[in-house]
């Protein structure tokens, strides 16, 4: 078994049901690509047969991501845990008349993709409304709002979402969607969740006009020769419209979540960190989870809102109790912290150029972030930060340095998603102080966004350190992914390519964007099971493919080390495990 990759066959583990894999804590810390001999134990083979493996895989190429990052050939599953992982010649005698044995024929076995930063409910609800993602013109999204809204016509507001910030240079008319529909009210919402396109009849319905101030920590654009608002409509602004839709019913969420786990089982995810969850959330996950339906192991960030968390606190800690079972645990608060650089909403430390003094604006100031961030330590939660300007990151840092200084050092696996612009010295603090990076690596080539609305405001400089990845590993620290999906695709595969070449999904191969910052595809495969797990608290249950463990598990139709880079994101999902269970499959013959 050979690749350009240069990995080798390793016998790996040969134990009886009932061991529990330890020694992730140093491993999950990097991507571990070295890999070493392990000592082969035996055991006698099952006697009766109900110890006979219900499934087990065999010939395939077994990435194990444990803590020598081996490889083996097969795998037994039995009572939805993993009882055998080695050679092919070891596992006959796990399989006995009912055994399913799967025939891997060469095809890649790793363990379940984590998500660590996704938004799998409101995604899944965006799907069943107006969708633009993926549409790149004008014209496109106002054939796709008209379609809509001809086949919705008993709906009082059309919603949507998925335009991109290249549209109209970011700030899209409202007369545009009034050429559509102008008897409704339309509100679509940028691919990022930081930006809202609105027509006349919903502005007007918001009560925003010319005189009306923008919000604190919002923006209402306006046109520049009249002053009358434009249509586009940035953070806390897109509230003074959005406040007078009726909010989704438990129905909707409970289809917009359904949507969402059907997604993430076809793409090999089996947990997930839900980001920004308010009560109904946990209703929806909740209900969904007493169904048997609950196809993620799942922790929901608690969503903290700016202008009234004081009271948000207990109310936290008695949902932590009250919504807590096998597969979901409410036991960790999403800070939003700051903006988007493209809408210079995003906090920096230095102006953004050709904007005078602007340097967006932290939604919590240091003053009120600190403690807030030491009182949520001192309750035992995990804290899940978005921050993506460099002067946001490193005020979150100061929070967790303050937090452990207030508290002392804990195990709370705290972490930062999006991590886009850093301040260099900034680097080194991750390790220091035990914070878990959240990259969405998806994001880190050079697309247009990159090109025409973040660089030139950035300059060159300062750019050089945009997704520092490789950098942040260097230090230690600990890297997991994430998707932001609906914000872009939920993918694994795809944010993993992009991470490994520097490159969007469908460049040739060819030069990276900052090459200082190419990642190895072991660490990337890291970031997506066991350090997933680890950031879940869930490192002895999951993550990798070892004895003892749950079998969450995935077949690939290829093997990702023998793939050439810039086609890693080619190979595809054929079959998704939670707990032994089958999610999703598409093997072409029953095994």
């Amino acid at each position: 078994m050979k690749s350009s990759w240069g990995f080798r066959l390793v016998l790996v583990t040969t134990l009886g049901a009932g061991w529990t894999a330890t020694g992730h804590a140093q491993s999950a810390l990097d991507g571990g690509s070295g890999v070493s001999n392990s000592k082969s134990i035996s055991v006698n083979p099952p006697t009766a047969q109900a110890s006979f493996a219900e499934i087990a895989f065999r010939n395939g190429a077994v990435y194990t991501v444990d803590a020598a990052r081996s490889w083996a050939e097969a795998v037994a599953v039995r009572d939805g845990r993993i009882v055998y992982v080695g050679p092919d010649i070891g596992l006959t005698k796990w399989i006995g008349p009912n055994t399913r044995s799967i025939d891997l024929k060469g095809k890649m076995l790793l363990p379940g993709f984590h998500d660590s930063h996704v938004h799998l409910l409101g995604g899944g609800i965006e799907l069943g409304e107006c969708n633009v993602n993926g549409m790149t013109t004008v014209e496109q999204i106002l054939e796709a709002v008209k379609t809509y809204a001809a086949m919705h016509p008993d709906k009082k507001w059309i919603r949507g979402g998925g335009w991109p910030l290249t549209l109209e240079d970011g700030n899209p008319r409202k007369e545009l969607l009034d050429q559509v529909i102008s008897d409704r009210p339309v509100i679509l919402e940028a691919f990022d969740g930081h930006s809202s396109w609105a027509n006349s009849k919903a502005l007007e319905i918001g009560g925003i006009t010319k005189s009306t101030p923008d919000p604190p920590r919002g923006r209402i654009e306006r046109d520049p020769k009249t002053g009358e608002p434009s249509g586009t409509l940035r953070e806390s602004a897109i509230r003074l419209v959005t406040n007078k839709i009726s909010p989704y019913t438990h129905e909707e969420n409970l289809r917009g979540l359904r949507r969402g786990l059907k997604l993430a089982g076809q793409l090999g995810i089996t947990s997930i960190q839900e980001a920004s969850v308010a009560e109904h959330h946990l209703k929806a996950f909740t209900e969904v989870d007493q169904a048997g339906e609950l196809t993620v192991r799942t922790v929901a960030a608690m969503k903290i809102e700016p202008a009234t968390f004081t009271g948000q606190l207990p109310q936290f800690v008695k949902w932590r109790d009250k919504f807590r079972s096998k597969r979901l645990r409410a036991t960790s608060i999403k800070i939003f912290l700051d903006g988007v650089i493209e809408s210079r909403t995003a906090a920096v430390i230095e102006p953004y150029l050709g904007g005078g003094q602007d340097r967006g604006w932290l939604n919590l100031e240091p003053d009120v972030l600190k403690p807030l961030a030491a009182e949520l330590d001192r309750l035992g939660f995990q804290i899940h930060v978005h921050a993506i300007g460099d002067r946001a990151i490193q005020a979150t840092l100061d929070a967790f340095e303050f937090a452990r200084h207030c508290n002392g050092s804990r195990d709370s696996r705290h972490h930062i998603a999006h991590l886009e612009l850093f301040d260099p010295p900034d680097l080194v603090r991750f390790r220091r102080l035990g914070v878990i990076a959240n990259f969405q690596s998806l994001w880190a080539s050079a697309d247009l966004y990159i090109l025409k609305m973040t660089e030139p405001i950035l300059g060159p400089e300062r750019s050089r350190w945009l997704y520092p990845i490789r950098s942040v590993a260097n230090t230690g620290a600990m890297i997991v992914g994430g998707s932001d999906w609906s914000v872009t695709s939920m993918n694994p595969l795809d944010a993993i390519q992009v991470a490994v070449t520097r490159r969007d999904l469908d460049d040739e191969p060819g030069a990276p964007w900052i090459p200082e910052e190419v990642v190895d595809l072991p660490l990337m495969i890291a970031a997506y099971t066991i350090n997933g797990a680890f950031v879940n608290f869930q490192e002895h249950e999951t993550g990798s493919i070892e004895v003892g463990k749950s079998a969450d598990l995935i077949v690939l139709d290829k093997n990702l080390f023998e793939l050439p880079r810039h086609e890693i994101h080619k190979a595809k999902v054929l079959l998704t495990l939670l707990e032994g269970q089958e999610i999703y499959s598409s093997l072409a013959t029953a095994p």
